[in-house]
């Protein structure tokens, strides 16, 4: 079956991209000021030859200075980022039409792999993350709008953030023998259902899962995409795992693991770019850099091309499960590399 949004090839997703991206540099810079001062301080032309050529903010940006291209009386909601204790967060501000705009285009790509029926859903989460509805962090944001896929919720810890074992039976008994969803941040699926499912032999054979997050507590319990994985087929029976890359930056763009879990898939109104990090020049297929993401959704704020402070590699152009790049996320940047990123627009942006 053809994709409707994993549908564009490599050449005419970029023709489309380029002229969407280009109108929104022009408008953001009409109406975030700051945003205008630092692409006049660097010289960005008008126009640009490929979606390549356009210029990226560090997403560091959005931590130390207020971007948006919406009046003060328009903001309707603040997202931020996730961070550790007295870590700087980034604030993101939307007005009424981007509050939209964010989950319907989440909703289309998921829905390429959960389906359009909504099905109760395991969250492995605590419902005390969403009760701030106005001013969340990005967890909360992402327990929230994955919570529109599903139905009959159940949430896996209790208020303390411990597994609430008898809440997951509960689901499993009155759901588990028909598709249901899972949805949790990948380190909490592994604590928190995994072991537990493993530790009570719990059947999640009829579950989809979908999950996010930074994989370095896993790795530092050698457990990678494939161990993640294959243990869950082999002690659950869970085999329907869709990872997903995305960031309170450019919420509402998610690039998504193909079914045949090697890579990750850009949104037909995304992309990704590898940058070298020192020439900043397009890396090749199957050269690391850094991970620069575009995407048309963000019009309330100058997030359509932002430099990550992520490392990852190109993996094929238009052949895999479905067309366009397919790439992994290697980890995050060296924390002097990252901030280098920054640098290179404080100056321009005080």
């Amino acid at each position: 079956m053809t994709s409707t949004v994993f549908g564009l090839d490599q050449a005419a997703r970029e023709a489309a991209l380029l002229p969407a991206l280009t109108e929104l540099t022009d408008h953001h810079r009409a109406h975030c000021e700051p945003y205008d001062r630092i692409l006049s301080s660097l010289g960005t032309p008008r126009t640009f030859d490929s979606v390549a050529d356009l210029p990226w903010l560090p997403v560091r940006m959005f931590k130390h200075h207020v971007l948006k291209s919406v009046p003060d009386e328009d903001v309707f909601k603040v997202l931020t980022s996730s961070g550790t204790t007295g870590a700087e967060v980034s604030r993101i501000y939307l007005d009424r039409e981007a509050a939209g705009d964010q989950p319907r285009y989440l909703g289309r790509t998921l829905q390429e792999v959960l389906g359009d029926k909504r099905l109760p859903m395991l969250m492995v989460d605590t419902v005390g993350i969403i009760k701030n509805r106005r001013s969340f962090s990005a967890r909360g944001a992402g327990v929230l709008g994955m919570a529109n896929f599903g139905r009959k919720h159940v949430y896996a810890l209790d208020e303390d953030d411990r597994p609430d074992v008898e809440a997951i039976k509960g689901f499993l008994a009155e759901h588990g023998s028909q598709p249901f969803l899972i949805f949790g941040f990948t380190f909490m699926v592994w604590q928190y259902l995994y072991e537990v499912a493993r530790e009570h032999r719990l059947d999640l054979s009829n579950g989809t899962l979908i999950h996010s997050g930074g994989w370095k507590k896993l790795i530092d319990r050698a457990v990678d995409n494939a161990e993640f994985r294959r243990a869950f087929a082999a002690d659950t029976g869970l085999t329907r795992i869709h990872n997903y890359y995305g960031m309170v930056e450019q919420l509402g763009t998610v690039f998504v693991e193909g079914p045949s879990g090697n890579s990750l898939y850009c949104p037909d109104f995304a992309d990704v770019i590898i940058r070298d990090p020192e020439t900043w020049a397009e890396q090749p297929v199957g050269k690391p850099g850094v991970i620069e993401v575009v995407s048309t959704v963000p019009r309330s704020y100058p997030g359509h091309v932002l430099l990550t402070e992520d490392l990852g590699v190109v993996n094929g152009i238009d052949d895999g499960d479905w067309p366009g790049k397919r790439f992994s996320v290697l980890g995050r940047l060296p924390r002097a590399e990252a901030r280098g990123c920054s640098d290179t627009f404080s100056g321009a942006a005080a």
